[in-house]
Order: structure tokens, then sequence, then C-alpha cells
């Protein structure tokens, strides 16, 4: 008889072998200061087309119908960076957008860590397929040259997830060519990867009959 059983195998690899390198962000992969206006909801809009233009050769924000829109991680890593100013909100300060977009999504810190992270390490990252605070992540230099190689979902550490549906998201982004890469959030904030793959072993079993 043959027993297959399916493992998520994660692994955290030595630095020279980490899917994200150290390298630190320079000031040529982030915009200078733009404008931008809060509307219903938390959306964060772009009005102006030089902004517009900026943000697009660097990776943020997209067009969606007639507006172009940040999303709440990126106008937050903006607002951090101090390159964003909102021009219908004087004053608005970093911690006030946070408690803000707090409102809409219960989840926006686990994104913005992530995402700071990601994007201080100079990487661009933009929104994932669904499988939970997940992104596409382009290896270095390779925004609109080539897809996104990665696709990175972050967990919190200590919370509950079931093997089943870690197991579904890992088989899913393999499906699609790409690697996967579990973003965990350690309890000060910290953010440490590791790579998850899904490995098949068989077993054979034997029964022998005595005479």
């Amino acid at each position: 008889m043959v027993v297959c059983c399916d493992l998520i195998v994660m692994s955290s690899a030595p630095p020279s072998a980490q899917p994200f390198s150290d390298a630190r962000i320079s000031e040529a992969e982030i915009p200078s200061v733009v404008e931008a206006r809060l509307a219903a909801g938390g959306k964060i809009v772009v009005d102006e087309t030089r902004f517009q233009d900026e943000l697009r050769t660097k990776g943020f924000g997209e067009k969606e119908d007639d507006e172009y829109v940040l999303k709440p991680y990126e106008g937050l890593f903006l607002m951090h960076t101090k390159r964003l100013t909102l021009k219908n909100k004087a004053g608005m300060i970093f911690d006030r957008l946070f408690e803000l977009m707090l409102k809409y999504d219960k989840n926006i810190m686990t994104k913005f860590l992530i995402y700071r992270d990601l994007r201080s390490r100079g990487y661009v990252a933009k929104e994932g397929f669904g499988f939970g605070n997940d992104f596409r992540v382009y290896a270095r230099g390779e925004y609109e040259k080539k897809p996104a190689k990665y696709v990175v979902f972050g967990i919190n550490e200590g919370t509950n997830t079931t093997a089943k549906d870690f197991a579904s998201a890992v088989d899913q982004i393999e499906k699609m060519g790409k690697e996967a890469i579990v973003a965990v959030i350690e309890r000060r904030g910290e953010v440490i990867y590791y790579k998850a793959s899904k490995m098949r072993f068989t077993e054979n079993r034997f029964h022998q009959n005595n005479a």
C-alpha cells in the first residue's frame, strides 16, 4: 500500500541566501514630496499628472477608473518617509492617518509593516492575489520588465491559521510559477521571511502474511 502526504516546508536561509536582501532603499527609489487628497472611504487620490507620473515610475499607486489612487499602506509609507502631503487635510501626520485607515481595514498594521520593510529593502510590492495580507513582489530592478517573482503573505506572531488554508495558498502560488514567501511579524514589529514550499512524500508499507 502506498500512503501519500503533503508537507509544507518553511526554511529561513542564511543572510546571503535570503529572498530579500538587506540593501536599503536609495533616495532615487522613492518619489519627492507629492500632493494628494483624502477622499471618502479613506481613499488617497493623486490629481496632478506630474505626481502621478513620478509615482508610477517608482511603483506607487494605480489607475482606478478616472483617478490615480494610492493604496492605504502606500500612503502610510509615503507619509512615514515624509514624501506625502494631503492638501485637503493640513497638518495630517502619520499617526492620525494610521488611525483613520484602521477604521477601514483592521489588518492595515500587518500590511503596512510588511510593505514598509519590503520598500525599505528596495523592492516594489503591489497588491496581491487575495490570499490575505499578501503582495506581489518584484525582484530588484525588474518592475515593469518582468512579472513579479514572489508572492509574500503576512502572518502575525501568535496568529492561528489552519494547515489546510496555508497549504492551499502555497500550492496556488507555486502553480502561478512564483515563490511563496511567508512574512512573520514579531511582536516588536520586526519582519522575518521564510521560504515556503510544498513537498510530497510517499511511504511504502508492505504486509506479510504469516503462514
